[in-house]
């Protein structure tokens, strides 16, 4: 079953790769299809040559690393990171053309570097947030382990007064 999906899903994906393809190609916009194929290699050589190796190495450091070895947040900040990082590859095209409008103030209407720095913040507020209510769930799930482990029960104990002797 797995099998017969995998091949589907493989099929409809080469199938919307090849109408775009066809429909890329078919642009009369597009006078020249050799510069469309050079963009796109150039394109896979700095995703599978520079940008994904870099990703590897600094989440290998995180995990690695001396200083943040073992710690909680860990998956966190790597997550942010690839966050930062797909956010940053789209928006830093328009960061850096900001003010080059061609004389047309309608091509970049937005002040980018600030949404950009806005979009990153609050992605980094929210992992921030994640952290701590991750903090919090461990601190609470800890705290009743440790009052286990000294002998203190989760239900208050009430006490026989003791028995008179009748004798």
């Amino acid at each position: 079953m797995t099998a017969v999906i995998r091949g589907l899903l493989l099929a409809a994906g080469l199938a919307l790769t090849g109408y775009g393809l066809y429909g890329l190609l078919g642009d009369p916009y597009i006078t020249d299809p050799v510069d469309v194929l050079v963009w796109g290699l150039g394109g896979l050589v700095l995703h599978d040559g520079l940008w994904v190796p870099l990703v590897c190495l600094l989440g290998a450091f995180l995990v690695g690393g001396p200083v943040l070895r073992g710690r909680p947040f860990v998956p966190v900040l790597r997550g942010w990171l690839v966050v930062a990082a797909a956010v940053t590859a789209v928006g830093l095209p328009a960061v850096l053309r900001a003010g080059d409008d061609g004389g047309n103030p309608s091509v970049l209407p937005l002040p980018y570097l600030r949404n950009w720095l806005l979009v990153l913040a609050a992605t980094a507020g929210l992992a921030l947030l994640v952290a701590l209510v991750g903090r919090w769930r461990r601190r609470g799930r800890g705290a009743g382990r440790r009052d286990r482990a000294a002998g203190h029960r989760d239900r208050a104990v009430r006490r026989r007064a003791p028995r008179e002797d009748r004798s």
